[in-house]
């Protein structure tokens, strides 16, 4: 009996407000609308992913740009991981704006597949600008941004990444791969890590396209030397 059911949705430290619907019986769902809020009321931001992009001014371990999709408009969020010595009999897994129980799935996929165990480390994950992400388009990011934490080494500051990865330690396509690098390119970036089945057919505004099969793949990238 219900046409539409929105969300709104924000931190109370933070100055902007999302709306999301979840229910909508004419229209598409999972659409998101960004609002700040000023002495005026709320005002539409424009270009939503300005604002959950710090851009540290030197390179960080542990922080990676993800690009995301929210409904209809490509989105890139920074997603941060902290991995820190345990001293408890079970290690802790806190994860904000994206799903527990996922997080472990991917420590699992990490430690069978490459080798890297987080057995003896606290793992924290966090999405910057309390942004909640649903798609399994943040399962490379999330584990670039932990195994970044975890060797103390810093990710390149202009790389985005996007991409799923299956239990056998594939790395599965997402949707909508053009626009999600389109957006990257509108923002800067010059590296992109995508699923092979995503690489584009032609050059994408000079962004270097490194399309990788398997999560072994991906680490090769980041060897040292």
């Amino acid at each position: 009996m219900v046409d539409t059911v929105l969300y709104f949705e924000g931190d109370s430290s933070s100055r902007y407000r999302i709306v999301r619907a979840v229910k909508n019986r004419y229209g598409a769902v999972n659409e998101l609308g960004i609002f700040a809020m000023t002495d005026k009321g709320l005002r539409e931001v424009s270009n939503p992913s300005a604002i959950f992009l710090s851009r540290h001014d030197e390179q960080v371990p542990g922080s990676i740009i993800m690009v995301t999709r929210e409904g209809t408009r490509p989105l890139l969020v920074e997603v941060q991981a902290l991995l820190d010595a345990s001293l408890l009999a079970n290690p802790r897994r806190v994860i904000l704006g994206l799903e527990q129980n996922r997080l472990a799935m991917l420590l699992a996929v990490l430690h069978r597949h490459v080798g890297v165990s987080t057995g003896d480390q606290d793992v924290f994950v966090n999405v910057v600008g309390g942004v909640r992400i649903s798609e399994t388009g943040a399962d490379l990011p999330i584990l670039l941004a932990i195994l970044s934490s975890l060797r103390n080494q810093p990710l390149p500051r202009e790389l985005v990444v996007f991409g799923e990865v299956g239990l056998s330690g594939e790395i599965r396509p997402v949707q909508n791969g053009p626009e999600r690098l389109n957006e990257a390119v509108k923002h800067g970036f010059k590296q992109a890590v995508v699923p092979f089945a995503n690489r584009p057919r032609q050059a994408v505004g000079g962004l270097e396209i490194m399309a990788v099969k398997r999560l072994a793949d991906v680490l090769s990238l980041f060897q040292d030397p």
